[in-house]
């Protein structure tokens, strides 16, 4: 029997069994080899959905996550056993939003790891062959699992559009956040002011390309004049991450919120902070047709994927796992399940 992670409802999520399916001619069955516990993943556990998704029944997540073939497929020339990672988005291709790009947007998205569709939190999985992704031998397994959030990452940059030599400020050091500052860094920015109330979070994000971090928005007013920055990316799950990012910027400038607020709603904001500034703000849902990119970027070395993960577990330790990230233990950046391991 096939064994999952499955979410009953707010802080509960217990170990049962699931039927995995059987390919077909569109399907493939995979062995699931690496899955990242992400932010929307626990806004699940701790909220019991997001928006309109909510869970309704038992339901298995994990969006992010690599995977070995159970069988070739021909069509393709993709062989048994080849590590692929796999895109969790299946949008409708007929929408307004899918002839014009938007993807990401899709009303009619079918999306592996979001109620009611099961995710990746087992250990066979069938998937849609259009969505199977071949990974370089270079790469490893929690590389490829890691691909779909640095995706995540890349379509905040594609929307914020950094100028050079400009200064940005990054709200969350989560793996979001430090995936954004080596982009960031990578795109030619000025100073890269990085907010975190965990100690750890802020060191790593020194490391990976951040000139200045702090433990809220003051860090940027104070080394910047009370000027704020040109740009403002925020990834936080705080309520109040709009109006922090808001308050973090400068008159004239752009916010892009990357994050998902728990409780799914934001603090009051105040308008005329805001109007005043004359921002421009954007919001970031998930991503576009970025997987290329994402893989040259880990290929290449011009992202250390491998330095935002902290902790591994086992499918049995998935409790703990979520528990441990819903709690921001101290020391715990990106937690990555195996359930192939023991």
């Amino acid at each position: 029997m096939n064994t999952a992670a499955f979410i009953h409802g707010v802080r509960d999520i217990r170990i049962g069994n699931i039927e995995p399916g059987f390919a077909d001619n569109n399907s493939a069955l995979v062995d699931i080899v690496s899955v990242g516990v992400c932010g929307s993943d626990l806004h699940y556990y701790k909220d019991g959905g997001i928006g309109s998704a909510l869970i309704k029944a038992p339901f298995v997540p994990g969006h992010e996550f690599s995977a070995r073939l159970t069988s070739d497929i021909d069509s393709s020339k993709l062989k048994r056993g080849q590590l692929v990672a796999v895109d969790p988005s299946l949008p409708c291709n007929r929408c307004e939003w899918c002839e014009k790009g938007h993807h990401n947007l899709c009303p009619d998205v079918v999306f592996l790891g979001a109620p009611p569709h099961h995710g990746a939190l087992t250990q066979q999985l069938k998937v849609p062959i259009q969505s199977i992704i071949p990974i370089p031998d270079i790469m490893s397994a929690d590389q490829a699992a890691m691909l779909e959030p640095l995706g995540v990452c890349i379509h905040a940059i594609d929307l914020a559009k950094p100028r050079l030599l400009e200064s940005v400020a990054v709200l969350g050091c989560g793996p979001i956040g430090l995936g954004i500052i080596q982009l960031l860094q990578l795109s030619g920015c000025g100073d890269i002011f990085a907010i975190d109330p965990q100690r750890h979070r802020r060191t790593l994000a020194k490391k990976l390309g951040a000139t200045h971090v702090g433990e809220n928005i003051e860090a940027v007013l104070d080394n910047n004049g009370a000027n704020g920055c040109h740009l403002v990316i925020e990834a936080t799950n705080s309520p109040a991450g709009f109006q922090d990012a808001v308050n973090a910027s400068r008159i004239g400038g752009r916010l892009v919120l990357a994050g998902i607020p728990d409780g799914n709603t934001y603090d009051s904001l105040s308008a005329a902070d805001a109007r005043r500034r004359g921002l421009t703000v954007k919001f970031s849902r998930r991503m576009g047709n970025v997987y290329p990119r994402a893989i040259d970027l880990v290929a290449t070395g011009k992202v250390d994927v491998d330095e935002l993960i902290s902790h591994h577990f086992p499918l049995q330790g998935v409790a703990e796992a979520f528990a441990m990230q819903a709690d921001e233990t101290e020391g715990l950046i990106k937690s990555i399940i195996c359930p192939g391991q023991e």
